[in-house]
């Protein structure tokens, strides 16, 4: 258990010197010259300090540290005038010590990385100084050290003079933490050399005191919580990382930005970035580590794999003769000799800020991407890093402990803006990579993630995109990682990356407009070749890139709700009883601050609760500590040590245990751990990364989804299906013209399965992209762009034609056609897709000759359109139709999903048409037809009554192959107090997909928010907005989880139901309840009654009944719901009334299964999953039979609310004997159906009220969207 609690401040301390056998030598030989010495580890002093009285080992509890392995030193007698490693040894067996040292600590090169210089005597005092240490063991591991060297004299010397001593022997103390803490360590030394100094106490004493103080200081969680300690005459204060993600940061970001221009910088982070062979040279030994320490910072969230040695001793030098890529770093005086051993080498010289490229390659370090780099550099240029400057409107504190705080305060803004212009620019130079990566199948399209970037980009994205650090950095994507450089990039993508979503890749015209303000605009060589030029292209030149991420806020970043906690004064003398009493101190002032924490900053608790938590786990209280780690698991799952936690369990003597097993919330926790523990030996994820190739055999239909998947094309499966079926109606003419392929025939497949040949998938996928590519080319004047919506693209565009409007180019956009006329050029609208009245083909005589010539009605226009569109005429004809169904079908359900499926079908036509090249390619491309062919078949009606209610419809799986059922609805307003980037803002719709997925939408404009935020793995049940800040969701695994609804993640969650949530009721405060209460219900009858402010259980209860699904405050009683039976209760659980199913349901297999209060009639309605009516029944006496309401062509019912003065009821309905999703709104009044409505494919099982404005249903998975309708 020991080897799993995290590690003190302190991992080891070590002292490094000359031996006082060297140093006798040297006084005896008198030697004129001084000699350079070799540097030995005189201490070493690593915890367990302490232990029990009359006990050789050290006590269990104490123990606080990683693996370990032995380290032996001979002891040295003294020297006069050098102190001792220890006391004299008394006998032969005491002539050697035996230390156990961390594992990853390599004493035999300490004394170099001390000593980097040597250890030279010198005949003048020399001042303190210090430097940083990085070690890294074979797992990539890292420790850190500090190191400070001082001067001592050596006394009756033969160079002492009655005045003092004449020369002196440097020694080092390193201090090495698993943790940077590069400030407060040295602040740690810079307190022990000030006590050295002046202490009459021994040396050595000292040192191990000083060492056993910083073993006993904790480490901060991640979050807002800091540590502080005093060490005299400095307060030492250690900062928490924001979050378990992120690295903590306890130096200063800007010193990099002091030492080189921006520019230079870039050169720095693109030689890490594209894993060059990398040193850093500096004559201040400190800065080689700080510097290549800011730098792995620079490149988050891509982390450094390769070896990390930030400072070579001169017998280290040939560890850069190393043939992999390196960071390390080395004294500026080796600069000469470093560049002439090795080639293909960047070095980096500090002192005088420049980077020299020493490569074979004779294209050197490529260039950051220029939108990326103007951006970095301006925010670069813009920072304010003269603290002097700052500060001098302020008055000088008398304290120096409050000028260091003023100092740090500063600091932690600089770094806050340093973090945020590096986190830019990552986002700025990799925000497109997921437009190109397929989660489902865990492939990256590299090929195409290139030819998208600018030509003059693609040098830097070539060399980067073969690196381990990007293939970790997509497997980080891949797995959905939320970090800081997901937040930021989701946060400040632009409405073209949302339009992709629901779009295939192709610029807006809002794009058009401001790419052709700019003087580098000219017109597509290919689209546009053969229309005259009018004057409006600037001279040739590149396109401008995509947009960058930049900022809009002034000064620097605020540090808002950073708290610290104050640990004791160190005992003295360090013994074991004053460390347990320490230890008690400790947890009595965690006590203290924690009565002090109001109770909805559960974030702060959740800190102090783990800290006690190590505290009582160190002191050996393994059941308290399990209590403080059971209440932080429903604080705050990221911050707890769930395999600490499961050791600890593992490790209980049988006493405790059997105090554990009494203890039923302790049970859980025990249990839960196990269970997550086994699941994580189980079921390893893929972290592969595979990249996107073009397919070598032959495709069956599984095979052939996989790979259209893959390649980024689309996702939706039926889509696909009918793909197949097209490329496979073509592959009797493309075999006749390939000799090497071998295909089956649509029409004698002599019972062998349809299979896609390869050539054919590889023709058809270029041709996919050479449209797209066309697409991005297609260059308009602004004349042209000013009819045009913001957000409207050019999806085709024929070759030049004659029409009845003269000649040029038609023109197709998810909206419309129109006419690119030729000459001058000009537009001409031909018509909107939802004027249309009539498409056909006829033909026109030309000469001896029939042109077909394709003719469009609009409802706008007297006249007929027509176009002499020769071999196109087919084509445009399919297409034409096929969007104009598709817009029909948009505008009659109100869906704009079937208007962007129809624009993907017509875009696969016409790679389909350029792909097989044949007779046939018409009749195959007519097999994507999808709504044209539905339009002339099966005409689906909507009727009157749904489509004046229908307002809107949006389809939560937009980004999923199939879709998913959306099994819960939930409604959030919005909050005008908070600006929207913070999660306030505008109103939110939170939908509950299968396996746990929650999507978020924009209520306001019904945009997706958040397209996928994981809670658990099993289906959700019901959602409750409980306050401002947290939303709850109840799991079928019986969980429930605690959404945070500013940060959108789920760090929260309450395990206290043994079977799944089903319900979920919020009572608010009023005079008798001074916190509100959350009611859950689970389906074997408990009830749970929470403080929400607290997640503290208040009340729990359980029902006899079959299933309780649902619970509902009315009337000062609760309400519940069972399959059985509808029972009310009092506030303490008992039951006060009990209402079952009617005798006439009782013989049919039924059950309730939702029900609500209409409280101004004192009325319960009651509803039946396989009965088509709804049961009205009075407060007054449940005995009396119900008042039944039919519902017509009703199997039953799923769900039901009231909204103003209408009851909504959501069912399981058939029209023409198929299944179909139907709502039925009644008027109370009457008791009566007032509205059958008729939206959904599949039965409609989730209803919310948006502010009784609106009502929001949503369907099982055949339909999977979620339909809106307004409120009379």
């Amino acid at each position: 258990m020991a080897d799993l609690l995290p590690a003190g401040l302190l991992e080891v301390c070590v002292v490094v010197g000359a031996s006082s056998d060297r140093l006798k030598d040297i006084c005896e030989e008198r030697e004129k010259e001084l000699p350079l010495l070799e540097a030995e580890v005189l201490q070493v002093h690593a915890p367990p300090f302490v232990k029990k009285e009359n006990e050789s080992e050290p006590q269990a509890g104490l123990t606080r540290v990683q693996r370990r392995r032995s380290f032996i030193k001979k002891k040295r007698e003294r020297f006069e005038g050098v102190a001792p490693a220890e006391p004299t040894a008394k006998s032969a067996d005491a002539e050697v010590q035996d230390v156990t040292v961390p594992i990853n600590v390599d004493l035999v090169a300490l004394p170099q990385l001390c000593f980097p210089e040597g250890l030279h005597l010198s005949r003048d005092f020399q001042e303190d100084h210090y430097h940083f240490l990085v070690f890294t063991d074979v797992l990539g591991n890292r420790t850190h050290g500090v190191v400070v060297q001082y001067c001592k004299p050596i006394q009756n010397g033969p160079w002492s003079s009655p005045k003092g001593a004449s020369l002196y022997c440097p020694y080092s103390i390193c201090v090495i933490s698993k943790y940077p803490y590069y400030n407060a360590l040295r602040d740690c030394l810079s307190s022990l050399m000030a006590q050295l100094k002046t202490c009459r106490r021994a040396e050595w004493d000292l040192v191990k005191d000083f060492a056993a103080r910083l073993a006993l200081v904790p480490i901060p969680p991640p979050g807002q919580l800091h540590v502080v300690f005093n060490l005299r005459p400095l307060q030492i204060i250690l900062p928490s990382t924001e979050d378990k993600e992120q690295p903590i940061i306890d130096l200063d970001l800007h010193l990099p930005f002091l030492c080189f221009k921006p520019r230079q910088l870039l050169q720095v982070i693109t030689s890490m970035l594209t894993e060059q062979r990398v040193v850093l040279l500096s004559s201040d030994w400190a800065l080689l580590t700080l510097l290549a320490h800011c730098f792995l910072l620079f490149i988050r969230p891509l982390s450094w794999q390769h070896p990390f040695v930030p400072i070579l001793s001169q017998q280290m030098l040939d560890f850069i003769m190393a043939p992999t890529a390196f960071l390390m770093g080395c004294h500026l005086r080796h600069f000469e000799e470093v560049a002439a051993e090795t080639d293909d080498l960047i070095l980096i010289n500090i002192d005088e800020g420049t980077v020299v490229s020493f490569s074979s390659d004779s294209t050197g370090i490529p260039e950051v991407p220029l939108v990326a780099e103007d951006c970095f550099i301006k925010r670069g240029e813009a920072l304010r890093m003269h603290y002097d400057l700052d500060i001098s409107h302020l008055a000088t504190s008398t304290d120096i402990n409050d000028l260091r705080a003023q100092r740090r305060l500063w600091q932690q803004n600089l770094n806050a803006e340093v973090q945020k212009i590096t986190l830019e620019l990552m986002v700025n130079i990799f925000r497109e990579v997921q437009d190109h990566l397929n989660y489902e199948h865990r492939v990256f399209n590299s090929e195409e993630f290139l030819k998208s970037r600018d030509p003059r980009d693609q040098p830097f994205y070539e060399k980067v995109l073969e690196t381990h650090i990007f293939n970790c950095f997509l497997k980080e994507r891949l797995n959905r990682k939320m970090d800081a450089f997901t937040r930021l990039e989701m946060s400040t993508r632009s409405q073209r990356m949302k339009a992709m979503l629901d779009y295939p890749r192709r610029p807006m015209m809002q794009e058009m407009a401001e790419k052709y303000s700019k003087p580098e605009s000219r017109f597509s060589r290919k689209l546009g070749a053969g229309m005259s030029d009018t004057g409006e292209d600037g001279p040739g030149g590149l396109p401008p890139r995509q947009g960058s991420v930049r900022n809009t806020s002034q000064g620097h970043a605020s540090l808002r709700g950073i708290t610290t906690f104050r640990l004791p004064d160190f005992p003295d003398p360090l013994d074991f009883h004053r460390v347990q009493l320490y230890y008690c101190d400790i947890i009595s002032y965690l006590d203290r601050a924690m009565m002090s924490v109001p109770p909805e900053n559960s974030a702060l608790l959740a800190r102090y609760r783990y800290l006690r938590g190590l505290i009582n786990t160190t002191m050996g209280k393994r059941l308290e500590a399990l209590c403080d780690f059971q209440n932080l698991y429903k604080m705050d799952t990221d911050i707890f040590p769930g395999e600490l936690v499961r050791m600890m369990a593992d490790s209980l003597p049988r006493q405790e245990r059997v105090l554990a097993e009494r203890r039923s919330e302790l049970q859980r926790l025990i249990s839960r751990v196990r269970k997550d523990h086994e699941k994580d030996q189980s079921g390893r994820c893929d972290d592969t990364v595979k990249k996107f190739e073009l397919p070598k055999k032959h495709m069956q239909l599984e095979d052939f989804v996989k790979r259209v998947q893959e390649s980024g094309i689309m996702k939706d499966v039926e889509t696909i299906n009918r793909l197949f079926d097209a490329l496979t109606v073509g592959a009797d003419d493309a075999m006749k013209a390939s000799s090497k392929s071998v295909f089956y025939i649509d029409s004698a497949w002599n019972g062998q399965q349809k299979q896609v040949d390869p050539e054919v998938f590889r023709v058809f996928y270029t041709v996919w992209k050479e449209t797209e590519a066309e697409a991005q080319d297609v260059h308009l004047p602004a004349g042209v762009i000013g009819h045009l919506d913001t957000n409207e693209c050019v999806y085709k565009l024929s070759s030049s034609v004659k029409t009845s409007h003269g000649m040029g180019k038609i023109a197709l956009t998810q909206r419309r056609i129109f006419l690119l006329t030729e000459g001058r050029l000009g537009y001409i609208e031909i018509t909107k897709f939802r004027d249309i009245e009539d498409v056909r083909i006829s033909s026109a005589p030309f000469l001896l000759l029939r042109i077909p010539t394709l003719k469009i009605k609009s409802s706008q226009r007297k006249e007929t359109f027509e176009a002499n569109l020769k071999s196109e005429c087919d084509l445009w004809n399919l297409m034409i139709k096929e969007m104009w169904a598709g817009r029909k079908m948009a505008d009659d359900h109100k869906d704009p999903q079937y208007m962007q499926q129809a624009l993907t079908n017509v875009l696969l036509m016409d790679a389909v048409v350029g792909c097989l090249q044949s007779q046939k390619a018409i009749f195959a491309a007519s097999k994507l037809a999808y709504f044209d062919k539905m339009k002339l078949e099966v005409p689906v009606m909507v009727p009157k009554t749904t489509s004046e209610t229908l307002k809107h419809k949006i389809n939560p799986s937009l980004d999923l192959t199939v879709p998913q059922a959306v099994d819960v609805l939930l409604y959030t307003p919005g909050q005008l107090s908070l600006p929207d980037a913070e999660g306030g803002g505008n109103p939110k719709l939170w939908c509950a997909l299968s396996n746990g997925k929650v999507v978020v939408f924009d209520a306001a404009s019904w945009s997706v928010r958040h397209s996928s935020i994981q809670v658990g793995t099993s289906r959700l049940n019901c959602m409750l907005g409980v306050d401002q800040h947290q939303l709850w969701i109840g799991s079928q695994d019986s969980v429930i989880y605690i959404i945070n609804t500013h940060s959108m993640s789920c760090n929260k969650q309450l395990t206290e139901h043994r079977s799944e949530v089903t319900d979920f009721a919020l009572e608010e405060k009023d005079q008798r309840f001074t916190q509100t209460l959350a009611y859950s219900c689970s389906a074997d009858g408990v009830v749970i009654t929470w403080d929400v402010s607290t997640l503290q259980v208040r009340k729990q209860f359980k029902l006899t009944c079959d299933r309780l699904q649902s619970i509902r405050l009315a009337g000062g009683a609760l309400w519940c719901c069972a399959r059985d039976c509808v029972l009310e209760l009092k506030r303490s659980g008992m039951v006060s009334r009990r209402l079952s199913l009617p005798d006439y349901l009782r013989s049919v297999p039924t059950a309730f299964s939702c029900f609500i209060h209409i409280a101004e009639k004192e009325q319960l309605w009651t509803g039946c999953t396989d009965a088509g009516e709804l049961c009205v029944w009075h407060y007054s006496d449940l005995s009396e039979p119900a008042h039944k309401i039919q519902l017509q062509d009703c199997a039953g019912v799923n769900c039901i609310i009231k909204v103003k003065n209408q009851v909504w009821v959501g069912c399981r309905g058939r029209i023409q004997g198929k299944p179909r999703g139907k709502i039925y709104v009644v008027d109370p009044e009457r008791q009566s159906v007032e509205k059958e409505l008729v939206a959904h494919g599949d039965i409609v099982q989730a209803l919310c009220s948006a502010e009784d404005r609106y009502v929001l249903s949503g369907a099982a998975r055949e339909d999977g969207k979620v339909a809106i309708w307004k409120v009379e």
